[in-house]
């Protein structure tokens, strides 16, 4: 007769905890895994490409909002997504990444905000009061461990990082309007975040309604208040420019019509003044005019 070298109850007791182990493993493991941020915000990409229309000059959107609406359940996940990055986490990613993220989520919580009231809102400073009660300063949003507004996402997180060196995120975050650079129809991601911030401006400065040069007896560069609201993030040094002219003749492909007022925007030769701002709500179903 052979004789267990082990009690049973030996035999129990190392079974359990090797059960024990397995389940501290599986519980450890998924947590781990969902953290796993999609840095291509594939996501935001498949609800903006649905619901965002270039207008027939590629230089502006407007959004079907109504779709959108019926399209919460989308957007609401992929912010979810958003407020699960902790800090921590956030910290340890490259620039270009924490940039997209940031202009991606200052879109996307732009939108839910909007469809707080739509269709009851023609702007979305119908949204609060522009001094005490602004759209802007309302924290209705959890991002990087706090409860924040937009502002903040654009003033301190981008605007106010210590690595800021990129004035063109003007172009790229939306406000919703009709006088903002367009929503772009596809999220914003670290390997393509140059790319798409050049064609971002190229695009607004194409935009005549905007932003245009006036070949006239003092030669006028009639531009965007966004440059005079935000004129020393264009006049910083950021890609060697240290005047906002020098930046507009970089573009001068985009913003100049002729060989003479590419000419004038390269050389400098030209004042500047601002245009009109429209904040009316960027509506598919209200244009702005062509």
């Amino acid at each position: 007769m052979v004789t267990d070298p082990e009690p049973k109850s030996t035999r129990r007791a190392v079974g359990m905890l090797c059960w024990l182990a397995l389940f501290w493993a599986l519980a450890c493991s998924g947590p781990a895994h969902a953290a796993v941020f999609d840095h291509d915000h594939t996501a935001l990409t498949s609800l903006l490409a649905k619901h965002v229309r270039w207008n027939s000059a590629g230089t502006a959107t407007t959004v079907d909002y109504a779709a959108l609406q019926r399209d919460r359940t989308a957007l609401d996940t992929y912010t979810r997504a958003l407020t699960a990055v902790s800090a921590a986490d956030f910290s340890g990613w490259t620039t270009r990444q924490r940039r997209s993220f940031l202009i991606n989520a200052y879109n996307a919580f732009t939108l839910q905000l909007i469809l707080t009231r739509y269709p009851r809102l023609t702007s979305i400073r119908d949204l609060g009061n522009i001094v005490f009660n602004s759209p802007w300063k309302q924290r209705f949003f959890s991002l990087l461990g706090a409860t924040r507004h937009l502002d903040e996402v654009e003033h301190e997180l981008l605007r106010g990082a210590a690595d800021f060196d990129e004035p063109r995120i003007h172009f790229a975050v939306n406000c919703a309007s009709v006088g903002c650079p367009a929503l772009r129809p596809e999220a914003y991601r670290a390997d393509r975040l140059d790319a798409q911030l050049d064609d971002q401006t190229r695009r607004f400065l194409r935009d005549r309604s905007r932003n245009r040069l006036e070949l006239n007896s003092e030669t006028t560069a009639s531009i965007s208040p966004i440059f005079k609201w935000y004129r020393q993030d264009f006049e910083a040094g950021h890609h060697g420019w240290t005047t906002l002219e020098r930046f507009l003749g970089t573009y001068a492909d985009a913003l100049g019509d002729s060989t003479a007022s590419r000419a004038a925007l390269r050389d400098a030769a030209f004042s500047v003044r601002y245009t009109d701002y429209s904040w009316k709500l960027n509506d598919r179903y209200t244009r702005p005019s062509q």
